[in-house]
């Protein structure tokens, strides 16, 4: 396993490297003008090859300087990335959590909790967003303005989860117990915490943990899965069959949860049980184009042509729609 960098402290993330203050104060600061034209200069920067030219991916989660040198970043890091340089350009700039777009990540019967952020600017009475995912997602709200202890919060959350996964439970305990302790009520922070905790052996922790994320969001899926989990494996029938309806009642409201169950039918080769599954996420939420996306594979995996290609025409509309709001 390779030797990972000591966990860098909350002043430290986002952190402009010497080099990037200098492309950055030549591209976007030095040419003047309002900040409106400073703000369309900094998404050049952020986008363009002439600038940093950064690419989207999901893993891992990066602190600014890391961004810098890889010039990848998730969702996160990207928002981490726009938010330190609008503010180095003289912009009011912070993070925004969009709630109602839950990422989940499901690893060997359990689910991790994370949800979707952007960066805001706020320029006199206007709002702009900077989103890196902006043509994966689509909200059902608007976004949430969050502290920037919220947000540096966000980093650990992510990289302990990371961490659980790709090195071991003892590495990500110090990135976990630092996400916590900035956003003590962030409920999906006390979700992979259980997780982590379950990892680590501690059931009792981890039981602990997941009804700490209940107390705090009493419709966290994530949290309900995990407890429904933890109890079908320990036997406890009456706990499982309680917190089983209560996600059953959740589930019955969230397409995105019925989209993450759908695409692990996908991956296990049962494409009519995703067709299900995606037709019920399309239910709940008819304006999402994966969502389409998703139904249109499942079909074309059956054998079903005509029905793929309703999915796939429907999926082309809303893309359209999207990209031109």
């Amino acid at each position: 396993m390779p030797v990972l960098p000591p966990m860098p402290r909350p002043e430290q993330i986002m952190v402009l490297p010497p080099e990037l203050r200098t492309q950055f104060q030549a591209q976007v600061i030095d040419p003047g003008g309002s900040q409106r034209a400073r703000l369309e200069r900094l998404a050049g920067f952020l986008f363009k090859k002439t600038g940093l030219g950064m690419e989207y991916t999901v893993d891992p989660t990066y602190t600014v300087a890391e961004a810098f040198r890889t010039r990848k970043a998730n969702c996160l890091t990207f928002t981490l990335l726009t938010v330190a340089l609008a503010r180095e350009a003289g912009l009011q700039a912070y993070g925004q959590e969009l709630l109602d777009v839950v990422s989940w990540r499901a690893e060997q019967d359990v689910v991790y909790g994370f949800n979707h952020v952007n960066a805001g600017i706020l320029i006199g009475q206007s709002h702009y967003t900077i989103d890196v995912a902006r043509d994966l997602l689509v909200a059902r709200s608007p976004p949430e303005r969050i502290s920037d202890e919220h947000l540096l919060a966000l980093y650990y959350n992510n990289r302990a989860a990371e961490l659980i996964v790709s090195a071991s439970p003892a590495v990500a305990d110090e990135y976990m117990a630092m996400a916590l302790q900035l956003a003590p009520r962030y409920a999906s922070a006390w979700v992979n915490a259980g997780v982590l905790n379950l990892r680590k052996g501690d059931r009792a922790a981890a039981e602990r943990d997941y009804l700490k994320a209940l107390a705090l969001s009493p419709e966290n899926g994530s949290a309900l899965f995990n407890l429904v989990t933890l109890y079908r494996d320990s036997g406890d029938q009456a706990k499982r069959a309680f917190y089983e309806g209560r996600l059953e009642k959740v589930q019955e409201k969230d397409p995105y949860f019925e989209f993450v169950q759908a695409e692990g039918n996908e991956r296990k080769g049962d494409y009519a049980a995703a067709v299900q599954h995606y037709r019920r996420a399309i239910r709940l939420y008819d304006k999402e184009p994966r969502f389409y996306l998703g139904l249109a594979r499942a079909y074309q995996q059956l054998g079903e042509q005509r029905q793929a290609e309703r999915a796939l025409n429907r999926a082309a509309t809303l893309s359209s729609s999207t990209a031109g709001n």
